[in-house]
């Protein structure tokens, strides 16, 4: 029943964000904080709450490893990645000296340097993909960021659960050793569980076949090697996460990613609405010059880091300042940080209270960070005399891809055929089917193939459709592929849809939903066959002479 009432509260919080323009996330915290036990108190025993906020924390996890692969990650760029990286030392650096100057133990600072490293990669994506920024350059370089703050969660947890641990600093390094040793361990395992031996599974005619199937495959290895990673005494978003990537590299991969999607949502909404039933108040009220002391700290500390690392590896001064601005918040997985630090003894009550407080409101302020970035950026550089001069990277989109963009969704006779004349041009061509054959017969001609239904505006997403210049619908059911028309016309207003239609009855429908051309199967083959009976008729009449 408390589950139920938190969801109904995040649900009605989360529409009214919406109706005002806000990011639903800040309605999922507000329900968590007025229906929690701060407050209304209709929600008491968060125990069942917290326990399926970590499950989701994990699926969290597992998604975000899918899309972890190797090329997608090159994309980015040095600047992004290398920045991202360079972000969590210089972040932690400034915090940890930060927190010994008021007197905290060398643990304690480490641990809130960690907590304030780490941006909100739920909050800003979903912000950056709605105001249509992701693919603006300043929303690449904060992509690229996120990403590598995602991966920094796993060691950054196993951190502060070992400096949490009691004993001499020796026996701190060989419990960070041991951590080490297991998670690697964990690696190898699920490597060669999901490499040697889930191909002999991944093989089989009924898992290729049955859309279920893939997906109970999915939840049985992202919460299998959550359980073994906490067998281990790792964190259980270590093994999820690690799962996810392996998993990353099969031919289920996408269709995965978008499958298990509903389930994350709402198991992420009880993770934020578990997140503001943290939130005092009373006590915010009480306390509210050192939160905002706090967050002005982060929200100017983060953006001035940012800006400062991005510079360093050559980006434009203006696009570096607008990348930080959005990212100037404190994370959700901050959250699992400071709890972790919490349960260690790292992190007293009331610093607990008021760096919960302080991260709250700065999710709070997020969306007028991302909405107004750019903004705050040209106008600071107005304000202090900056030209904001590119550097070796500004701009120059060394780390964008240049190679024009095709995607074909179906690949049977029709898509093949289009794959051919695709293949003697200079392209990057996907190809999206259901059907395995299909897949390996795209696969041999040397495309990217996706195992996916194109109809998941996530499958699109994970396609990079943005980046997509044609998309070919040539799928022969037409009320699907006017479902995968609307699909990619909703997610990429910008790219070309040529459709095949299978039926006259439906073309003006295709045209409806979004196609910019519809090849009318009927009359195409009408015209041939009527240019193939004057060809003969000419034939006949010739020799009848």
């Amino acid at each position: 029943m408390q589950i139920l009432i938190l969801l109904g509260g995040a649900l009605v919080l989360g529409l009214v964000c919406e109706r005002l323009k806000q990011s639903a996330i800040l309605g999922y915290l507000a329900a968590g904080t007025l229906i929690g036990p701060n407050a209304i108190g209709l929600v008491s025993d968060g125990e069942h709450v917290q326990h399926l906020a970590e499950l989701g924390v994990a699926l969290l996890l597992f998604t975000i490893g899918l899309e972890f692969s190797w090329p997608r990650l090159k994309r980015l760029g040095i600047a992004a990645l290398g920045g991202g990286a360079a972000q969590i030392l210089v972040t932690m650096g400034v915090g940890f000296i930060a927190a010994k100057a008021f007197g905290m133990e060398t643990a304690t600072a480490v641990t809130i340097g960690a907590i304030a490293s780490l941006s909100s990669t739920a909050c800003v994506l979903r912000l950056l993909i709605a105001r249509a920024e992701i693919e603006s350059v300043h929303g690449r370089y904060a992509l690229g960021i996120l990403l590598m703050q995602d991966i920094a969660v796993v060691p950054l947890f196993l951190l502060v659960s070992v400096l949490g641990g009691e004993g001499s600093m020796n026996e701190v390094a060989i419990g960070m050793l041991k951590a080490v040793g297991l998670s690697a361990m964990l690696v190898v395992v699920l490597w060669v569980l999901l490499n040697k031996i889930a191909p002999l599974v991944l093989g089989m005619d009924a898992l290729r076949q049955n859309r279920d199937l893939p997906i109970l495959l999915a939840f049985v290895v992202g919460i299998g090697a959550a359980w073994g990673s906490h067998e281990l005494g790792l964190s259980p978003a270590l093994g999820a996460f690690v799962a996810g990537m392996i998993l990353a590299e099969s031919p289920f991969a996408t269709q995965i990613r978008a499958d298990v999607s509903s389930i994350k949502t709402l198991l992420v909404t009880l993770f934020f609405a578990s997140i503001g039933m943290l939130g005092d108040p009373v006590w915010f009220v009480e306390h509210i010059g050192p939160v905002l002391a706090i967050l002005a700290a982060i929200v100017l500390g983060k953006a001035a880091v940012i800006w400062g690392v991005l510079r360093v590896f050559g980006v434009q001064s203006r696009v570096s300042l607008a990348s930080g601005i959005c990212l100037a918040q404190v994370g959700e997985f901050s959250f699992v940080l400071a709890a972790a630090g919490a349960a260690g003894g790292l992190i007293s009550e009331q610093v607990f209270t008021l760096l919960i407080s302080a991260t709250i409101v700065s999710l709070f302020v997020t969306p007028y960070l991302v909405m107004l970035a750019m903004r705050i950026s040209s106008w600071v550089h107005r304000t202090i005399g900056l030209n904001g001069a590119a550097g070796s990277l500004a701009d120059s989109g060394a780390h964008l891809d240049e190679q024009q963009r095709l995607v074909i969704v179906g690949f049977g006779p029709a898509g093949q055929a289009i794959g051919q004349a695709a293949s003697k041009l200079d392209l990057r061509v996907d190809v999206v089917d259901m059907s395995p054959t299909t897949i390996r017969r795209a696969r041999e001609m040397g495309f990217h193939a996706h195992t996916a239904d194109a109809s998941h505006a996530d499958v699109l997403e994970h396609l990079g459709i943005h980046h997509v210049d044609i998309a070919v619908v040539t799928i022969p059911d037409p009320p699907n592929a006017i479902s995968v028309i609307k699909q990619i016309r909703n997610s990429a207003p910008g790219v070309h849809v040529i459709a095949r239609g299978r039926y006259h009855r439906y073309v003006s429908e295709l045209r409806s939903s979004g196609a910019d051309e519809v090849l009318d199967e009927e009359q195409l083959v009408g015209t041939r066959l009527a240019a193939r009976l004057r060809k003969q008729m000419r034939i006949v009449e010739n020799t009848t002479a």
